[in-house]
């Protein structure tokens, strides 16, 4: 079986596993209930008076630390603690193919919970004229990002056998990625640096990349932010998978 074939059978496999399981059902209702929650009770849908998905996007980031980790944590550690691990990677795939086929399962089964908000945009539509160039902006970004936090997921799950533990390490990565472009954190920074220095820390904000998406500007450099942070940190889980290949 060729490359292709390995990826596609392993996402498959993968896939097929989340809904075989509770798991899958009740990770989409939380989801799905969350976004609602905190679009039209603590986002202020109605009080904004704006026929736009504002409110919505708006919690994504902060959503996302808790409940994609809880998506990633299981993808290599609960491999390590079963010992299946070992069965997979004597199996005729490179270790590449079966990081890349539980990524893009994984990925594809949020990009899954992210399309069944679309109760929300047909809510905004009804309302009034959105302009719905910039919520697929939005939701091409919101997809983009939540890859980078799955893809972060993956490197702290192929690094423990506890789920536990790798769900703390991905929230934290996560969570220092998400607040160094955090405008409190930058005013702070503003007040005590150069705005070089300021616009360094920032660059590497999962926030200032995805605002760019939120005004409807699909710009290449944020695109390779979030693609730089998949490969890397998919690159380093395969670097950790070899060594559990060669051990």
């Amino acid at each position: 079986m060729n490359s292709f074939g390995n990826i596609t059978a392993i996402t498959k496999r993968e896939l097929g596993g989340y809904f075989s399981s509770p798991v899958a059902y009740i990770f989409i209702v939380i989801f799905l209930l969350l976004t609602g929650t905190f679009t039209f009770l603590f986002g202020g849908f109605f009080e904004r008076g704006q026929a736009n998905l504002e409110a919505f996007f708006l919690w994504h980031p902060w959503l996302y630390l808790f409940l994609v980790p809880a998506v990633g944590m299981r993808l290599w550690a609960e491999e390590r603690r079963s010992g299946t691990i070992e069965l997979l990677l004597t199996m005729p795939i490179t270790a590449w193919q079966a990081i890349l086929g539980k990524f893009l399962a994984s990925w594809a089964f949020i990009g899954l919970a992210l399309v069944l908000t679309f109760p929300v945009f047909i809510t905004v539509n009804y309302l009034g004229t959105p302009d719905n160039g910039v919520i697929w902006a939005t939701y091409l970004g919101s997809f983009l990002m939540a890859g980078s936090y799955l893809a972060i997921s993956s490197l702290t799950s192929a690094l423990t056998r506890n789920q536990v533990v790798s769900l703390i390490l991905s929230v934290v990565i996560c969570l220092l990625l998400v607040l160094c472009g955090f405008q409190p954190l930058t005013d702070f920074l503003a007040a005590r640096f150069s705005p070089a220095v300021v616009d360094t820390v920032a660059s590497f904000s999962f926030l200032t990349h995805f605002m760019s998406f939120t005004k409807g500007v699909v710009d290449s450099r944020d695109v390779i932010f979030y693609l730089s942070i998949m490969v890397f940190s998919l690159f380093t889980t395969s670097v950790i998978i070899r060594s559990h290949r060669a051990g």
